[in-house]
């Protein structure tokens, strides 16, 4: 890939699209990141790097790119992944905002294709399909992700109840939306952009590129998704939050499959650590959706796990 310089803004005019690059000791990776931004056919735009206190060389890897004119480099005690990408968001200049981690890749056309979604003013969010990658880069087969992890357009609320189908480094959001109802909560480890698109999907509609623009990474020493326990405790407190929050503005039938899906989910969480919490989660999953199958298999599961 050439390190080809971003255009000149000669009028001193906002930028259409503000890519917000966070990078936390991920100066390994950060080289391929920049490269692929910077290899895109969609050329309004600038970058903001965030550097989340970062003590590895993600200082010196920055330095072949302070001569590019929309580059911006952001440095801040390390202070987590919402505040680092909170910090991009009030320094952005641009109409839209697409983020991206520092260990992933975007394809070339990925701005391209995504932006045009965007003619339609009820559109406030934009993303993609992902193709999966290893720590080396390597793509990675996987197989069916499921119902819930399948990308939907539209009205998606009720959708993201069940999971989180919108792969992060892929969004792109209208600047107006993150002004209007708020960016990423600070008090969450982990979970920030699934509670972002709840809260944005009560308000706009969602649209996708039905092809990977994304290469995500995974496998690699410090991604924090590898938490599990950490992960499924902000996942509960995030749904549970939201449909306190909002539950008169969701359908209850949709409500109730939700935490009866939710609550499978616990019980496979907790089947080999806590078989009683486990097989409380499976019941109370089976009395919310009696008609799902999913919580009987778990229950066959849960009885003969040993």
């Amino acid at each position: 890939m050439s390190n080809r310089p971003l255009e000149k803004n000669t009028e001193n005019t906002s930028p259409t699209v503000s890519v917000v690059i966070t990078c936390y000791n991920y100066g390994h990776y950060l080289d391929g990141c920049m490269q692929s931004v910077l290899q895109q056919t969609y050329t309004d735009y600038e970058i903001l790097l965030i550097d989340d206190g970062s003590t590895d060389d993600t200082a010196e890897v920055v330095q072949k790119y302070n001569h590019l004119e929309n580059f911006h480099y952001i440095f801040q005690e390390n202070g987590g992944q919402a505040r680092a990408k909170n910090r991009g968001i009030e320094s952005a200049r641009g109409e839209f905002i697409a983020f991206l981690d520092a260990d992933d890749l975007w394809h070339q056309d990925k701005l391209a294709e995504q932006i045009p979604l965007f003619a339609d003013p009820g559109v406030g969010v934009v993303y993609s399909r992902a193709q999966l990658m290893d720590a080396n880069g390597e793509k990675m087969e996987v197989g069916d992700a499921g119902e819930y992890l399948r990308p939907r357009s539209g009205r998606v609320v009720e959708w993201l109840l069940f999971d989180n189908f919108v792969w992060f480094s892929s969004s792109v959001v209208r600047a107006t939306c993150l002004q209007q109802f708020g960016g990423f909560d600070e008090s969450l480890a982990m979970g920030i952009d699934w509670d972002l698109w709840m809260r944005l999907s009560l308000h706009c509609d969602f649209a996708y590129v039905d092809r990977p623009l994304l290469l995500y990474r995974v496998g690699h020493p410090g991604q924090m998704s590898k938490n599990a326990d950490g992960r499924r405790a902000c996942a509960d407190r995030i749904l549970d939050g939201f449909i306190d929050a909002h539950k008169e503005r969701l359908h209850p039938r949709a409500v109730r499959q939700a935490q009866a899906y939710a609550d499978c989910n616990r019980g496979y969480h907790y089947i080999d650590t806590d078989r009683w919490r486990s097989l409380r989660f499976f019941a109370r999953s089976v009395c919310m959706h009696p008609w799902s199958l999913e919580p009987y298999k778990g229950l066959f599961h849960w009885l003969f796990r040993f």
